[in-house]
């Protein structure tokens, strides 16, 4: 994604709409999740539950797959220490 493109990760979350977010890592943490939406395109934005009007991250498809595989595989387990 271009610097042009208005669809860019920092972009307003309330510019990706209200509809069509998720919370596929909704737990016992008092309500404060993460969710996410799949864009037009292929993108996957994430945005913070609690700020849903804050910045988002925009993602790729190629890099959301390499971030969850890291995840399933330890990679970030260094990140709960």
């Amino acid at each position: 994604m271009g610097s042009k493109d208005p669809i860019h990760s920092g972009v307003s979350a309330v510019d990706l709409g209200t509809e069509g977010w998720h919370k596929p890592w909704s737990g016992t943490n008092g309500g404060s999740c993460v969710e996410a939406k799949m864009l037009p395109g292929g993108n996957v934005a994430l945005r913070q539950s609690t700020d849903p009007q804050g910045p988002a991250l925009v993602c790729s498809q190629q890099e959301m797959a390499t971030f969850l595989a890291g995840i399933k595989s330890g990679a970030a387990d260094f990140l709960l220490a």
